[in-house]
């Protein structure tokens, strides 16, 4: 005898779908710090000493990329 309704392969199916789904979902926020935010204990070391570099430059095709080079280089 069959049951009626979803087999139990499609519950499994759907529960995976909809758990993917509650996940994307919770990565469509805004960021939890904003670019003045320190993000390490350096950063107010090297505001006070005007050693701080940004943490995004535009590159020359206009697109927002990070600024590894100038935040990994070696301090004056």
């Amino acid at each position: 005898m069959r049951r009626a309704g979803v087999p139990s392969r499609g519950r499994a199916t759907l529960a995976l779908l909809l758990g993917a789904l509650a996940f994307g979902a919770g990565g469509c926020r805004e960021p939890l710090l904003t670019e003045q935010d320190q993000r390490s204990q350096f950063d107010r070391y090297d505001r006070v000493r005007n050693n701080y570099e940004q943490q995004f430059v535009i590159d020359e095709f206009g697109r927002r990329e990070p600024n590894l080079r100038g935040r990994l280089s070696p301090k004056r």
